[in-house]
């Protein structure tokens, strides 16, 4: 099997939706998914992300300091999937701090799967929707201290 970048993305893919799925299914397993979705996967990406930056960061034409560079650095396949590869790993943990988050003060699951969709498929947006999510519990459990 050749480890040429489109192999490494057709791998990295399915080891992300692990991480999510044990995310999806928390209640029924907290540690192992705490155990899968927080660490062993994301430390897996991590690795592939730093062997893929280490071995060919330095062929990449492109840099940080205008869109046009950011967007030739990303023209190198290798470099893409580093790009890749860092969106599933730090989304992931997004996902887990979410659920943590949420066990820790008595935010449903089922109230949470759709701010985890969202920060599979849109990153920011799932983060922002459970922080709105967490707002109106916080404003709820205020109100029923304050009528107590």
């Amino acid at each position: 099997m050749s480890l040429d970048p489109h192999t490494l993305f057709q791998l990295s893919g399915p080891l992300a939706i692990m991480g999510w799925l044990a995310l999806g299914f928390a209640p029924l397993a907290p540690r192992f998914a705490e155990a899968l979705a927080a660490l062993v996967i994301p430390l897996l990406l991590s690795l592939g992300y730093c062997a893929l930056i280490l071995v060919h960061w330095a062929d990449a034409p492109g840099g940080f300091d205008s869109l046009v560079n950011v967007m030739a650095l990303f023209t190198n396949p290798a470099v893409a999937l580093a790009g890749w590869v860092h969106y599933l790993a730090f989304d992931l943990l997004v996902g887990a701090w979410i659920t943590r988050t949420a066990r820790a003060e008595g935010i449903s699951h089922l109230l949470i799967l759709p701010c985890l969709v969202l920060t599979f498929l849109f990153g920011p947006a799932g983060f922002l929707a459970f922080t709105a999510l967490r707002a109106s519990f916080a404003a709820r459990t205020r109100m029923t201290k304050a009528f107590a």
